[in-house]
């Protein structure tokens, strides 16, 4: 635990922590007061019309969300960073392409945010002794997008993820700690009248300004949702069978974002893949290829489930049928149904 010193320079070690971060690789770091504030209302209105769908855990652990102490005693100061991923301007827009979220595309951004914070955190105990803190990277209930946008790296865009004048390809990570240090003022919004987003969503998930309904979202339906995938929604995740970028390709913002951090290069050509091509990896393939990606945590099952909806959706090609039809007598029942569906589609 920090005991607070009168006679250190609060302001002065802000300083040194953001240059710390910047030598570290971060693209921002700033600081906000650990109170999530009037969002914390508007998470609870969020999942009281159950837009969260089956993430329980976002229920579960919405009063960890809302007060910062719970999840680390003493906590008074978050450290918000912020780091680049985009990893190249390519997108996956033939049909028998493999769509695949662009952070999902290289290393596990959990780990190497985490470590890098981790080493931040070494930084400032050289500089001030032993102090309080917890690093996090999407890897536990905080708000941070919240945090961020109050650290002023950036301001909460339509489509809920942070916007900032050098886009929205950022990994957000956060260090609690019980520094107190002084805040950072939050930047002015610069969303304005533009409405891209919500209208190039396929799903229409953006609902409303700053309201996305996951139950809706591809990410949700291809990451998350462990069953079917609803048949309303297949035939328009078209190619995307990890994920969904739409919403910040179409960003203006974006314009102006830099390549990212060398370390979130795209490995096994997964930006190059072809639907084909990823559907004859076995198990063991996709386990041993995946070690070390996001994309592993779906498993198997759900990865077979979607590229067999992307193939529904895409040409009615020799290969594509023949690809299907060699997993239609799968085990897995979920697998089953959509090759089903699949085919259905084709040969239609």
């Amino acid at each position: 635990m920090h005991n607070q010193d009168s006679t250190v320079d609060y302001s002065a070690l802000k300083e040194k922590i953001r240059e710390a971060g910047r030598q570290l690789g971060f693209s921002a770091v700033g600081v906000a007061r650990a109170e999530p504030g009037p969002a914390v209302e508007k998470m609870r209105e969020w999942l009281a019309a159950g837009c969260h769908g089956e993430m329980d855990y976002m229920a579960r652990h919405a009063e960890l969300r809302a007060q910062p102490q719970q999840l680390h005693p003493g906590t008074i100061t978050v450290i918000s960073a912020a780091i680049d991923y985009l990893p190249h301007r390519k997108t996956a827009d033939q049909p028998d392409e493999a769509a695949i979220s662009r952070y999902a595309q290289g290393r596990d951004y959990h780990k190497l945010i985490r470590s890098r914070l981790q080493k931040l955190a070494d930084t400032i105990t050289k500089i001030t002794g032993p102090f309080g803190y917890r690093v996090f990277s999407d890897s536990a209930p905080v708000m941070e997008v919240e945090f961020a946008s109050q650290a002023g790296l950036g301001w909460r865009g339509k489509h809920t993820l942070l916007l900032s004048k050098q886009g929205s390809w950022r990994f957000l990570g956060d260090i609690y700690t019980d520094l107190p240090l002084p805040p950072d003022a939050p930047v002015e919004e610069h969303c304005g009248t533009c409405t891209a987003c919500l209208d190039a969503c396929p799903t229409q998930a953006i609902v409303a300004p700053y309201k996305v309904d996951a139950r809706r979202c591809i990410s949700y339906l291809t990451i998350e949702l462990a069953g079917p995938i609803p048949e309303e929604f297949r035939p328009l995740i078209g190619n995307r069978i990890y994920g969904c970028d739409d919403c910040q390709l179409c960003c203006p913002w974006n314009r102006f974002a830099q390549i990212g951090d060398p370390e979130f290069s795209p490995r096994h050509g997964l930006d190059t893949a072809t639907l084909i091509d990823l559907l004859a990896w076995t198990e063991q393939q996709f386990n041993d290829r995946l070690a070390g990606n996001p994309i592993r945590r779906i498993g198997h099952e759900r990865w077979l489930r979607n590229i067999a909806v992307a193939l529904g959706n895409g040409p009615a090609t020799v290969d594509a049928k023949n690809g299907l039809k060699m997993i239609l007598a799968h085990p897995s029942p979920l697998v089953r149904e959509h090759v089903t569906w699949a085919l259905a589609r084709l040969e239609g």
